[in-house]
C-alpha cells in the first residue's frame, strides 16, 4: 500500500522504475490523474500564463522595451552616417574633411549612447527573467506542499524534482533569450522599414516581398521540430525520477544485484533521450541556415539592384553611400529573423518545460479545509473511529467496518499481516487521505471539521523509516518545536537515551549530519526520531514500528521511555514483534482491512484466536 511517509519513492515504485514497469491506478503516470494526462496547452496560453509572473515586474518591462527602442533606433542611424561618410569621398584627393570630420564625432556620440542603453536593456532583461523565474520555482514548490499524499505517492519523484529545478531553468533561459529578441526584433524591424522607405521605396518594396519566405521556412522548421522538444524534456523526466530513486535506494539495488539492470534501464532511457535530442536539435538547426540562405539571396537582390540605381537612376536614382546604407538595412531588416531562428531550440525547450510546469500547477489539490473548519485547542486525545470503510482505488476496497474508541491515556496495538490496513489506519487519523464512508471523530469533532495544521499538531508519530535532514543534531531533534530551548532538547535526548551517543560526536548537539542520517546507524536515526516526538510532547502517540532497528538492550531502555511518555496520552502502536505491545490496553487483531479480534494480551490468548496462534508461532 502508499506509504506517504517516505522521503523517496518505496521499494516497490523503487524496484519496478529500474526494472522498466509502470505504475497503475487513477494517478500513476499516464493515467487519468497524472500530470502527462492534461490537456496541451496552446502556445497563446503558454505565453499568456507566463505574462502573469512578467506582470509584477512591469517596470523592468517598460525600461527594458523604451531602452531597446533608443538602441535600435540608434544603431539604424549609423548606416546613415557610413553613407553619408562615403559621399564625402569624392574622388582622388577630392575629400570633405570637414564634413567627414563632424561625422565621426557624431558617429562617437551616437555608438556610445547606443552601447549604453543596449547595457541598460539587458541588465533589465535579466533581472526581469530572474524574478519571474523565481516566483514561478516558488509557486511550483508551494504547489507540492499542497498536493495530497495519494499525488505523491503516484507520481515519480524525481520527475516532480525536475519540473521544479529543471524546466524552470529552462523557461528561464527561455524567456531571456525570448523577450531580448522580441525587443530588438520588433523595434528592428519597423525602424530599418522606415529608414529603408526613406532612402528608396522601390528597394524597401522588394526586400519586403521577399522576407516572408524567410519566415515561412522557419514557421516550418519549429512546427516539426515542436513534438520532438515535448518527447525529450518528458525522457529526460523519466531520466531524472530513475537516477534519483536508484541513488536514493543504493543499498536495495545492490543488495538485490540490480545494479546491471538498473544500468541497462538507465542506458535505455539515455539512448531514448539522445534520440530524441538529436532529432529535435537536427530539425531545430535547419532554421538557422534556412533563412540565413534566403536573407543571403535578399542581400545579393538589394545589392545588384542598388548597382542599377547607381549607373542608370532606374527605378530610382542613389548615390554608393546610399546603396551602402541600404544594404546595413536590408542586413539589419532580416537580422531580427535569423535571431529568433538562432535561439528557436532553447524557446521550443522553454515551451515544452512551461507546459510540464503548467501541468503540475493545475494539478488537482488537496481538499481545503471546511469553510468553518475550527482550530483544535488542547486535544484530550478522545479517539472514536465509527464505522469506517476506505480504499486507494475505487474497485479494490481495503478497510472495511472499521470501528474503535479509544479514550485518553488508552494504548491500542494493531497487529495483523503485511497489507491488511494497519498503517492505512494511521493515515486516516491524520487526514493523509479521507475515509470513504464513515467518520474519526477527535474530541467529538469530526476530524474533517479541524484544521489539518491543528489536528496533526495533536499527533506525535515515530516511524520505522526514520528520516533525517541535512542539519545540526540539534535542529534534528527540534523539527516539530523549531523554538524549543537548548536544554528542553537535551532532555528530550536524554528520554529518548540518544544523549550519550550524541555528546560523544565531534560537535555534540551542533555537530552537522548528512542527508538522511549520514554515517549513523539505523538504531541511532531511530532515537533520534524518538528523541523529536519526545520533544513535542504530543497528546496523541503514533508508533509504527518504532523500535524495529533497534538492538533488544537498547529497545527495553527505549520501551521504558515510551511507557513514560505514553502515560496519560492516547497511543496507537503498530507491532510485528509481539514482546512490545503485551501491556497494550486493547489489541486490534486485523486481516483483510477488518478487525477479527479485540482485547487485552491475555484475553487474545486465553481465547486461542488469530492472535494467540501469531503470538505461539513467534515465541515457539
Amino acid at each position: 500500500m502508499p506509504n506517504p511517509y517516505a522521503s523517496t519513492g518505496s521499494v516497490a515504485t523503487v524496484t519496478s522504475s529500474i526494472a522498466g514497469g509502470s505504475s497503475s491506478g487513477p494517478n500513476a503516470p499516464g493515467g487519468p490523474g497524472s500530470l502527462a494526462g492534461g490537456p496541451v496547452l496552446s502556445p497563446a496560453t503558454v505565453v499568456r500564463r507566463l505574462a502573469r509572473y512578467v506582470r509584477p515586474h512591469a517596470g523592468l518591462f517598460v525600461v527594458s522595451f523604451v531602452t531597446a527602442a533608443v538602441s535600435v533606433i540608434l544603431q539604424l542611424y549609423v548606416p546613415i552616417q557610413v553613407g553619408q561618410a562615403i559621399d564625402c569621398i569624392i574622388g582622388t584627393g577630392n575629400v570633405d574633411f570637414a564634413r567627414l570630420g563632424a561625422i565621426a564625432v557624431q558617429l562617437a556620440v551616437v555608438v556610445t549612447i547606443a552601447a549604453v542603453t543596449q547595457w541598460v536593456q539587458g541588465y533589465c532583461i535579466n533581472r526581469l527573467s530572474f524574478r519571474a523565474i523565481r516566483d514561478l520555482r516558488v509557486d511550483a514548490s508551494e504547489k507540492i506542499g499542497r498536493m495530497p499524499l495519494s499525488f505523491i505517492d503516484a507520481h515519480p519523484h524525481g520527475d516532480l524534482i525536475s519540473r521544479v529545478v529543471n524546466d524552470v531553468e529552462q523557461i528561464g533561459d527561455g524567456l531571456l533569450q525570448g523577450f531580448t529578441n522580441l525587443f530588438t526584433g520588433v523595434v528592428t524591424i519597423v525602424g530599418t522599414l522606415v529608414f529603408m522607405l526613406s532612402v528608396s521605396v522601390p528597394m524597401a518594396i522588394v526586400v519586403v516581398l521577399v522576407t516572408p519566405l524567410s519566415i515561412l521556412a522557419a514557421w516550418l522548421i519549429a512546427k516539426l521540430s515542436n513534438r520532438s522538444f515535448a518527447t525529450q524534456q518528458r525522457i529526460q523526466g523519466n531520466l531524472g525520477a530513475h537516477v534519483e530513486e536508484y541513488v536514493g535506494q543504493q543499498k536495495l539495488v545492490d543488495a538485490f544485484a540490480f545494479g546491471p539492470r538498473a544500468e541497462e534501464r538507465f542506458e535505455g532511457l539515455n539512448s531514448e533521450l539522445y534520440v530524441a535530442g538529436e532529432r529535435a536539435q537536427f530539425l531545430s538547426s535547419l532554421s538557422n541556415p534556412g533563412t540565413r540562405f534566403i536573407n543571403n539571396i535578399i542581400y545579393a537582390v538589394v545589392g545588384v539592384l542598388g548597382c542599377v540605381c547607381v549607373i542608370t537612376g532606374w527605378p530610382a536614382p542613389l548615390t554608393v553611400g546610399g546603396v551602402q546604407t541600404f544594404l546595413s538595412y536590408a542586413n539589419q531588416y532580416t537580422k531580427p529573423f535569423n535571431e529568433v531562428t538562432s535561439v528557436i531550440t532553447q524557446i521550443q525547450i522553454a515551451f515544452a518545460s512551461a507546459r510540464r510546469i503548467f501541468a503540475l500547477l493545475d494539478a488537482t489539490e488537496e481538499a481545503p479545509d471546511a469553510p468553518d473548519a475550527v482550530e483544535l485547542v488542547d486535544p484530550r486525545g478522545d479517539v472514536a473511529i465509527e464505522h469506517v470503510d476506505f480504499s486507494y482505488v475505487p474497485e479494490r476496497p481495503l478497510l472495511r467496518d472499521i470501528c474503535v474508541h479509544a479514550r485518553p491515556g488508552m494504548r491500542f496495538a494493531l497487529v495483523g499481516p503485511t497489507g491488511c490496513g494497519k498503517t492505512t489506519l494511521i493515515n486516516l487519523l491524520l487526514r493523509f487521505y479521507d475515509v470513504n464512508a464513515g467518520r474519526i471523530a477527535l474530541d467529538g469533532v469530526d476530524i474533517r471539521q479541524l484544521t489539518r495544521r491543528s489536528l496533526r499538531a495533536a499527533f506525535g508519530m515515530v516511524l520505522q523509516d526514520t528520516w533525517l535532514f541535512e542539519g545540526t543534531v540539534a535542529e534534528n531533534i527540534a523539527y516539530g518545536r523549531p523554538d524549543a530551548t537548548r536544554e528542553e532538547i537535551v532532555a528530550a535526548a536524554e528520554r529518548a537515551h540518544a544523549d550519550s551517543f550524541i555528546r560523544a560526536l565531534p560537535a555534540g548537539y551542533d555537530t552537522v549530519i548528512g542527508e538522511d542520517g549520514g554515517t549513523f546507524s539505523q538504531g541511532q536515526r531511530q532515537l533520534l526520531c524518538i528523541a523529536r516526538v519526545m520533544l513535542t510532547d504530543p497528546a496523541i502517540l503514533l508508533l509504527d514500528e518504532a523500535t524495529s532497528s533497534i538492538d533488544t538492550r537498547t529497545e527495553l531502555q527505549v520501551q521504558a521511555a515510551f511507557d513514560q511518555l505514553m502515560a496519560g496520552r492516547t497511543s496507537f502502536v503498530v507491532a510485528h514483534r509481539l514482546s512490545t505491545i503485551r501491556e497494550a490496553d486493547c489489541i486490534l487483531m486485523m486481516r483483510d482491512g477488518r478487525i477479527i479480534e479485540r482485547g487485552t494480551h491475555d484475553e487474545l490468548i486465553a481465547a486461542g484466536g488469530a492472535y494467540a496462534e501469531l503470538y505461539r508461532a513467534q515465541f515457539a
